[in-house]
Protein backbone atom coordinates (compact mmCIF):
# COMPACT_ATOMS: atom_id res chain seq x y z
CA UNK A 1 0.00 0.00 0.00
CA UNK A 2 1.26 3.43 -0.91
CA UNK A 3 1.18 6.23 1.59
CA UNK A 4 0.85 9.87 0.73
CA UNK A 5 3.95 11.98 1.04
CA UNK A 6 3.52 15.33 2.60
CA UNK A 7 5.93 18.04 1.61
CA UNK A 8 6.29 21.43 3.21
CA UNK A 9 5.49 24.18 0.75
CA UNK A 10 8.70 25.81 -0.45
CA UNK A 11 9.32 29.29 0.83
CA UNK A 12 9.84 32.20 -1.54
CA UNK A 13 13.45 33.37 -1.85
CA UNK A 14 12.61 36.99 -0.97
CA UNK A 15 10.32 38.76 1.49
CA UNK A 16 7.88 41.59 0.76
CA UNK A 17 10.37 44.16 2.09
CA UNK A 18 13.22 42.66 0.05
CA UNK A 19 11.13 42.71 -3.14
CA UNK A 20 10.11 46.33 -2.54
CA UNK A 21 13.76 47.31 -1.98
CA UNK A 22 14.86 45.29 -5.04
CA UNK A 23 12.34 47.14 -7.19
CA UNK A 24 13.58 50.52 -5.95
CA UNK A 25 17.23 49.52 -6.53
CA UNK A 26 16.59 48.03 -9.99
CA UNK A 27 14.80 51.19 -11.19
CA UNK A 28 16.31 54.08 -9.19
CA UNK A 29 15.13 56.78 -11.62
CA UNK A 30 11.50 55.65 -11.55
CA UNK A 31 9.17 57.05 -8.92
CA UNK A 32 7.87 54.45 -6.46
CA UNK A 33 4.78 53.26 -8.33
CA UNK A 34 3.92 49.80 -7.04
CA UNK A 35 3.35 48.46 -3.54
CA UNK A 36 4.34 44.85 -2.93
CA UNK A 37 1.48 43.44 -0.86
CA UNK A 38 2.42 39.77 -0.62
CA UNK A 39 4.94 37.20 -1.79
CA UNK A 40 3.95 33.55 -1.79
CA UNK A 41 4.94 30.30 -3.41
CA UNK A 42 4.62 30.55 -6.38
CA UNK A 43 4.00 34.26 -6.92
CA UNK A 44 3.40 37.77 -5.69
CA UNK A 45 0.64 40.36 -5.30
CA UNK A 46 1.19 44.05 -6.10
CA UNK A 47 -1.00 47.13 -5.85
CA UNK A 48 -1.00 50.13 -8.15
CA UNK A 49 -2.09 53.22 -6.19
CA UNK A 50 -4.10 54.83 -8.99
CA UNK A 51 -3.87 58.59 -9.51
CA UNK A 52 -5.03 60.90 -12.30
CA UNK A 53 -1.77 60.10 -14.14
CA UNK A 54 -3.06 56.54 -14.71
CA UNK A 55 -6.38 57.69 -16.15
CA UNK A 56 -7.65 58.06 -19.66
CA UNK A 57 -10.71 59.78 -21.10
CA UNK A 58 -13.86 58.12 -19.83
CA UNK A 59 -12.66 57.93 -16.24
CA UNK A 60 -10.87 54.58 -16.42
CA UNK A 61 -7.38 53.25 -15.76
CA UNK A 62 -5.40 53.25 -19.01
CA UNK A 63 -4.34 50.08 -20.80
CA UNK A 64 -0.63 50.97 -20.64
CA UNK A 65 -0.87 51.38 -16.85
CA UNK A 66 -2.50 47.94 -16.55
CA UNK A 67 0.08 46.35 -18.86
CA UNK A 68 2.95 47.84 -16.87
CA UNK A 69 1.42 46.54 -13.62
CA UNK A 70 1.04 43.04 -15.10
CA UNK A 71 4.66 43.09 -16.33
CA UNK A 72 6.04 44.27 -13.00
CA UNK A 73 3.95 41.73 -11.06
CA UNK A 74 5.28 38.91 -13.25
CA UNK A 75 8.85 40.15 -12.83
CA UNK A 76 8.57 40.29 -9.04
CA UNK A 77 6.81 36.92 -8.87
CA UNK A 78 9.80 35.35 -10.62
CA UNK A 79 12.41 37.27 -8.64
CA UNK A 80 10.55 36.41 -5.44
CA UNK A 81 11.08 32.73 -6.25
CA UNK A 82 14.63 32.69 -7.66
CA UNK A 83 16.22 35.64 -5.88
CA UNK A 84 17.44 39.02 -7.13
CA UNK A 85 18.14 38.61 -10.85
CA UNK A 86 17.94 42.14 -12.23
CA UNK A 87 18.65 41.13 -15.83
CA UNK A 88 15.58 38.91 -16.31
CA UNK A 89 13.65 40.44 -19.23
CA UNK A 90 10.18 40.21 -20.72
CA UNK A 91 10.07 38.19 -23.93
CA UNK A 92 6.29 38.10 -24.35
CA UNK A 93 3.25 39.77 -22.79
CA UNK A 94 -0.32 38.99 -23.81
CA UNK A 95 -3.17 40.78 -22.08
CA UNK A 96 -6.94 40.55 -22.34
CA UNK A 97 -8.84 43.60 -21.11
CA UNK A 98 -12.08 42.28 -19.61
CA UNK A 99 -13.85 45.35 -18.22
CA UNK A 100 -13.33 49.05 -17.66
CA UNK A 101 -11.83 49.71 -14.20
CA UNK A 102 -12.76 52.81 -12.23
CA UNK A 103 -9.98 55.21 -11.22
CA UNK A 104 -9.23 53.35 -7.99
CA UNK A 105 -6.32 51.14 -6.95
CA UNK A 106 -5.74 47.97 -8.96
CA UNK A 107 -4.17 44.78 -7.62
CA UNK A 108 -2.22 42.25 -9.65
CA UNK A 109 -1.84 38.67 -8.49
CA UNK A 110 0.96 36.95 -10.38
CA UNK A 111 1.37 33.18 -10.28
CA UNK A 112 4.42 31.47 -11.73
CA UNK A 113 3.05 28.74 -14.02
CA UNK A 114 6.40 27.38 -15.22
CA UNK A 115 9.85 28.14 -13.92
CA UNK A 116 12.65 26.72 -16.03
CA UNK A 117 16.35 27.47 -16.16
CA UNK A 118 16.00 29.95 -19.05
CA UNK A 119 12.29 30.85 -19.27
CA UNK A 120 9.49 31.53 -16.81
CA UNK A 121 5.79 31.81 -17.63
CA UNK A 122 3.53 33.79 -15.30
CA UNK A 123 -0.24 34.24 -15.23
CA UNK A 124 -1.46 37.58 -13.90
CA UNK A 125 -4.97 38.55 -12.83
CA UNK A 126 -5.72 42.27 -12.34
CA UNK A 127 -8.58 43.32 -10.06
CA UNK A 128 -10.10 46.72 -9.38
CA UNK A 129 -10.37 47.35 -5.65
CA UNK A 130 -13.64 49.20 -6.34
CA UNK A 131 -15.55 45.97 -6.84
CA UNK A 132 -12.95 43.17 -6.95
CA UNK A 133 -13.95 42.24 -10.50
CA UNK A 134 -11.19 40.92 -12.74
CA UNK A 135 -10.44 43.78 -15.14
CA UNK A 136 -7.66 42.11 -17.13
CA UNK A 137 -5.82 38.83 -17.45
CA UNK A 138 -2.26 38.52 -18.74
CA UNK A 139 0.30 35.87 -19.53
CA UNK A 140 3.91 37.00 -19.37
CA UNK A 141 7.05 35.12 -20.38
CA UNK A 142 10.45 36.14 -19.02
CA UNK A 143 13.93 35.17 -20.13
CA UNK A 144 16.17 34.37 -17.18
CA UNK A 145 19.90 34.98 -17.71
CA UNK A 146 22.33 32.17 -16.91
CA UNK A 147 23.69 32.36 -13.41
Amino acid sequence: MRTARHYAAPMPSMTVAELQAFLADAFPEAPPTYVVEEVFDPGARLRLPVTAVHGRPGGTVSGPALMALADCAAYLAIVGQIGPVALAVTTSLHIDFLRKPELVDVEATATVLKLGRRLAVVGVGLQSLADLDLVASAQVTYSIPPR
